[in-house]
């Protein structure tokens, strides 16, 4: 089998060294390292990291030949095993790439470990060497007979991080099926049992949205995460994600109400657990087959991501953790993000998702105006969708999902399929929703859907920033900087630029934007004195005097009708 032996060979410089061994290697054996991580669609370059390759037959040296970017051939004799060594820098502290240090270690296999041409689908066994004295290993890669971890092949190798270090672990069984939460960095006063009793209520509940009373298709899941002072994130795989949170977001000892931190975090974990489903099983008829040497595009992103993120809130509100008017202010976020981004007037979710790769993770200024998220909008087409389905009167978002994995057996779907399984639910062609929400630019109806469902919505007072069409940054310290300047907008018109730190309005010094509000007449002309490259700047602005609606406020409806407060009890409760 093709086996890596991955040393921690200096904590201090960063750095792994990698054996890999190859029996019976082709003539010219080439080797690549992938450009991208699955489920983190931008192109990586990971080779960037790695040095140093050398390879051997037997007593003898073989030449190497660095082919491109990231990939190397090695000119070999006979079937002798060819054994590569290499080591890879390892210093990205996050869930996609690789670290290690004095403390932790982290790695996917997509940064370490080669990928052997040709011998894809062989078994792959990984060994761990030189772990620092006290250090232990937590990852979902089954265990090998005799030591080590094995993968029935690179794709599975690849797919199961692993966590290195010191660190606390806890375990429980949801559907029947082991679970452990791994947690590095945690404070003394972290409450463990507190989020392995919460993360078992999201297990249980959405094992058994896909499942009923049947155990899930795999056999033991785990739970990596790395508490940091100020971070976030998650990615997810086949049996197990890997996480970053801030440290003051874990519950604590003796502290029974928890902020919106943990209420994040709780969602992080109901978001990557969910896709164990929804792109690990069910996934882009384009991935049925990975190609790690480039982008590998699709525009179902809005569906994978999107209905994910719309099912992660509503399954800690179907869990018990969250209540309606909890759930409902964390909808009303999403809904205030979405209708802020001009973007969404410019481009689909599903060009969102085929531009993943050059847009969504290479944000900058020009962002609000030029993209949407698929993420959040894909969230809002789901909730459409579900409330669609469930005023008419013929089925649920539940009951599509659900045939889809009846439909494809848990396997690769493409749109067609996804239209299909919405006519079959809906008793009727689903065409023109997916036309207008998924492939248009208008606002969906988000507003008339959740009033059927005695929800109200109320559109709060702007900021200035929003009167304005500014995205700032603020702080009693760093002062005003602008961030993005909204097209169209009184600011874009007005001569704004991205970068700009605001001084001033009508002589009066300001360290955060509505603090003018006080000075300010309810309409008309302004004077910023703004800082640009170190010059001064006099920027003259019209506020609108009939400006948009700030933030969007979603609260239950005590006057709702009996019909309405069916419908909402089964959507909320149900």
């Amino acid at each position: 089998m093709i086996s890596y032996r991955v040393s921690l060979a200096d904590l201090h410089a960063h750095l792994y060294e990698v054996t890999l061994t190859v029996p019976d290697p082709a003539e010219e054996q080439v080797l690549s390292l992938p450009a991208w991580i699955p489920g983190s669609y931008l192109i990586r370059e990971f080779a960037r990291h790695l040095s140093g390759v050398t390879a051997r037959q037997g007593s003898r040296d073989v030449p190497v030949h660095q082919r491109d970017k990231a990939s190397w051939a090695v000119s070999c004799s006979g079937r002798g095993a060819l054994v590569v060594r290499y080591t890879v820098y390892a210093f990205d502290n996050s869930v996609r790439a690789a670290f290690l240090d004095a403390d932790r270690g982290f790695f996917n296999g997509t940064g370490l470990c080669l990928r052997v041409h040709g011998r894809e689908t062989d078994t792959h066994r990984l060994e761990l060497a030189r772990l620092p004295r006290g250090w232990d290993v937590a990852t979902s890669m089954p265990e090998a007979s005799g030591g080590g971890y094995e993968a029935a092949d690179y794709d599975e190798l690849v797919d199961h991080p692993v966590e290195l270090g010191r660190f606390w672990r806890g375990e429980f069984k949801a559907g029947g099926v082991p679970h452990e939460f791994v947690v590095a960095g945690a404070l003394p006063d972290f409450d463990g049992e507190r989020l392995l009793a919460d993360t078992r209520r999201i297990c249980e509940a959405q094992i058994s949205f896909w499942h009923g009373r049947k155990k899930p298709h795999f056999k033991r899941y785990v739970f990596l995460l790395n508490a940091v002072d100020d971070g976030y994130g998650g990615l997810e795989h086949r049996a197990s994600t890997a996480l970053i949170a801030a440290r003051r977001d874990l519950p604590q000892q003796g502290r029974a109400e928890f902020g919106d931190g943990y209420v994040t975090l709780l969602g992080l974990v109901s978001h990557e657990y969910f896709h164990t489903w929804n792109v690990k099983r069910l996934r882009p008829a384009e991935f049925i087959r990975y190609d790690y040497t480039q982008e590998n595009y699709t525009q179902l992103l809005w569906f994978f991501e999107g209905f994910t993120s719309y099912y992660d809130d509503v399954f800690l509100l179907r869990a018990g953790l969250i209540d309606a008017s909890r759930y409902l202010r964390l909808l009303a976020k999403t809904v205030t993000g979405v209708l802020g981004m001009p973007g969404r007037k410019v481009q689909s979710v599903a060009q969102a998702s085929f531009d993943a790769w050059v847009k969504y993770y290479r944000g900058d200024e020009n962002t609000p105006n030029a993209t949407i998220s698929y993420y959040t909008k894909g969230s809002l087409v789901g909730l459409a969708l579900d409330l669609t389905l469930r005023a008419e009167g013929r089925g649920t978002l539940d009951d599509v999902m659900c045939g889809l994995w009846a439909r494809s057996e848990g396997g690769p779907i493409s749109e067609a399929d996804i239209a299909a399984v919405l006519k079959e639910v809906a008793g009727r062609s689903m065409a023109r929703e997916l036309e207008a929400w998924v492939h248009g630019t208008d606002d969906l109806p988000l507003r008339r859907l959740l009033e059927k469902f005695g929800i109200t919505w109320t559109a709060q007072a702007p900021s200035l920033a929003q009167r304005l069409g500014l995205r700032v940054s603020e702080g009693p310290l760093s002062g005003i900087k602008v961030n993005s300047v909204f097209r169209g907008g009184a600011a874009e018109a007005a001569g704004f630029s991205a970068g700009d730190e605001v001084l001033a309005i009508n002589d009066w010094r300001i360290r955060r934007l509505d603090e003018a509000l006080r000075v300010l007449p309810a309409a008309g002309r302004i004077e910023v004195l703004a800082v640009r490259d170190g010059r001064l700047r006099r920027l003259q602005a019209t506020v609108p005097a009939a400006p948009e609606a700030g933030a969007v406020s979603l609260a239950l409806d005590g006057e709702a009708s009996k019909g309405a407060l069916g419908l909402r009890r089964a959507w909320l409760h149900g």
